[in-house]
Formats: C-alpha cells, structure tokens, sequence
C-alpha cells in the first residue's frame, strides 16, 4: 500500500513539474512548437524513470540516450530530448551539475533540390488555383510550411513585393520577396480579406494546417513523375539554390531564409548546377 501511494504521489508530483515546465516555457516566449516538444520529451523520459526524480543523474539520462537510440530514432529527435532533458534539470529541478551530455552527430545529407524545370512540372499538374499559389508563394519566396499556413493579410506589401514573415523559428522576424507573377493572384484573394484574416483558408474557413500543404505538395510531386525524394521543404531549398546558381549574395539568401549562421546557408553552394557542370569528369 505504501509503494502505491508513493507511486501515486510521483505521478502527482510530475504533473506539477510538467505545469512549471510549460510555465517557463512560455514566460521565455518560446514557441507553441518548442514547447509542445519539450514537454512530451521530458513526459516520456518522467514515465521511464516511474515519475522519481530523486533518481535522476547523468548515468540514468546517457541510459535513457541509449534506449532511444536503439529504438531507431533520429539522430535529430535525439537531440531534442537532450535539450529538453537539460533544460528541465535545470531551470525547473535546479539541479546544479557538471553533466556533459553531448549532441549525437547528425547525418550531413544533402538538401534534395529540384530543377527549375521539375518546379514548373509540379505547378502544371495542379488545377485548384489556390494549391498552386500555395506551392509557388513557398517556392517563390523560400518559406517553410508553417510559415505560408500562417500568412495573414497584413503581412503582404503589395507595391514593393515583400512578405513580412512574423515569429518565424526562433521567433525570429523577417522580410522576404515574392514574384510578380503572383502578384495579381495575391491581389484578389487580399482584395476579400480583412487585415488579421488567414491568407490560406481551408473550405470551412478556418486555418490551413501544415498537414494539408503537405499533402498537396506529395500529390502534385506524384501525378508529376518526378522520383526524387522530395518533401515540401525541397520548394525552400530549390529557392535557395536557384538563387545562388542565378548568383545572388548568400549573404542576401541568408537574411531571406532568416537563419542566424551563413554555414546553414552554405549548404547551398554544394548542390549548385553551375558548380558541377563547370567540372569535367577525367574519363
């Protein structure tokens, strides 16, 4: 009876952590994504160590690494349960150590990047007018899925081209551009909003969800016949690339994409057309 009243009080106990956690969380401003993950992460890792903190210490947590890493996941998940594991011992638990768990090294695969002729062949094949602008506003301006889900009105500048991207990753704010082919499709749908309105609707009105942008693009990459393995951030990655194969600064792409090191843009210059047609092979 003592062991399960014990065991009830753990379980008690770890909703109160997991409540300060998401407390923390969000007087940080950390986004509704980041905190959604670090509470499942620190759920599950509470639930393998049966709710006792009192157990918790570097060993415990490289075991729990290791138990994640035999059941396949992602060298990138893993990384996140690092941090979330971290960020719990410490800001919530206080827990005051010289732990030094490092990050699993993560696979350098290459962005998977479709040719601007590719691009244009996925555009065809779509008949619904608003799931084409979808693809080519994400392709056209280098937005990530959550991005062009969450476009309202007020973020479009129509006379000099630009999108204003709001809480973007980490929370981050930008401006990027948009073609002027989109502009009179972009124009109509604005001229039946309101300022605060979604961009994208779905039929009943509400929010487009990243899962429905998803699925349009695979459908369209499919009825295509392209077979590269490409997913709907390839449009982001074929934006970035055909821009410097059209030899924009990367320091320009940098601040369009918004991310914070140029390595990441980098990556880039590694998949670049120009620079592989330029070299001849030896035989």
């Amino acid at each position: 009876m003592e062991v399960l009243f014990q065991v009830y009080e753990n379980m008690v106990q770890t909703q109160n952590y997991l409540l300060l956690l998401e407390r923390e969380l969000r007087q940080r401003n950390y986004s509704s994504k980041t905190l959604k993950a670090y509470l499942t992460c620190v759920r599950f890792f509470l639930e393998y160590i049966w709710n006792d903190v009192s157990v918790i210490n570097r060993d415990k947590i490289i075991d729990y690494i290791l138990l994640l890493q035999q059941r396949g996941k992602a060298s990138k998940t893993v990384n996140l349960y690092k941090e979330a594991i971290k960020f719990f011992c410490k800001e919530i638990l206080h827990v005051q150590s010289d732990w030094d768990i490092k990050l699993s090294k993560t696979p350098n695969k290459l962005p998977i990047v479709l040719s601007k002729q590719e691009i244009e062949k996925i555009f065809e094949t779509i008949e619904n007018k608003k799931h084409r602008l979808l693809l080519a506003l994400s392709y056209g301006s280098g937005l990530r899925v959550s991005e062009v889900v969450d476009l309202r009105v007020r973020n479009f500048d129509l006379e000099n081209l630009t999108i204003h991207i709001q809480w973007a990753k980490w929370q981050k704010d930008r401006l990027t551009l948009f073609s002027n082919r989109l502009l009179s499709d972009i124009g109509q749908i604005l001229s039946f909003k309101n300022r605060d309105d979604y961009f994208f609707e779905s039929e009943r009105g509400w929010k487009l969800t990243t899962r429905t942008a998803q699925i349009i693009f695979s459908w369209a990459l499919k009825k295509s016949g392209i077979k590269k393995e490409a997913t709907f951030h390839s449009l982001r990655h074929s934006f970035a690339t055909h821009l410097l194969e059209n030899g924009t600064d990367i320091r320009y792409i940098q601040e369009l994409l918004g991310h914070t090191n140029i390595r990441t843009t980098q990556i880039y210059t590694k998949v670049m057309k120009n620079t592989l047609v330029q070299i001849k092979s030896p035989l």
